[in-house]
């Protein structure tokens, strides 16, 4: 029976928000990426069924000032993608990151000091688009292809160049798009 004002779906400590939510099916490995360049990768189910209103249960132990920023599953894609506030980027394959018990500190997948925090992370493959987004809406499009794949703790590659004070704040994945020619008799061909 749906309520007017909804119904509580967790309940949070009051510094606490809810960043995502994704359906699994128990057969699922869960990433959460922090800010400051952890990950984590554990099993579903690790995490205990619980009551809706329930807080529920510790995913990653958080280290001081630190936050995540997303969560995917392992069925969303071949390669977690990392970008930070200051445009850099790279494509790190799945097999990269240690399987975890849930709760523990994860591995440094970034080293935020040189490179800016962590801004997004995505799952994806090699035939989608990464549309990234500045605090200035400047936006670029580029196929995940044309990004570096790297090891786990490497910082990657400029995909955004910033000017001073500008951050990437966002990416959305898309389905890639072929480049398209004009002729000269006006008909457009898709390569």
């Amino acid at each position: 029976k749906v309520r007017k004002t909804g119904l509580a779906a967790i309940t949070l400590r009051e510094d606490d928000e809810l960043i995502e939510v994704k359906s699994t099916d128990k057969d699922t490995e869960i990433f959460l990426v922090t800010k400051h360049g952890m990950c984590i990768r554990f099993l579903e189910t690790d995490v205990r069924n619980t009551g809706r209103t329930s807080m529920g249960v510790i995913g990653m132990n958080l280290g001081d000032q630190d936050e995540v920023i997303g969560m995917q599953l392992s069925c969303q894609g071949e390669y977690l993608l990392f970008v930070s506030e200051n445009g850099y980027g790279k494509r790190t394959a799945v097999s990269e990151f240690k399987l975890q018990n849930r709760g523990g500190k994860g591995l440094t997948n970034y080293h935020t000091e040189q490179y800016g925090e962590v801004c997004a992370i995505e799952m994806v493959d090699e035939t989608q688009d990464i549309i990234m987004i500045s605090s200035d809406g400047i936006i670029i499009r580029l196929p995940a292809e044309q990004v570096r794949e790297c090891n786990r703790p490497s910082k990657g590659v400029i995909l955004m160049k910033t000017k001073e004070g500008e951050k990437v704040v966002t990416i959305s994945l898309a389905e890639h798009e072929e480049d398209e020619e004009v002729e000269d008799n006006g008909t457009v061909e898709v390569e």
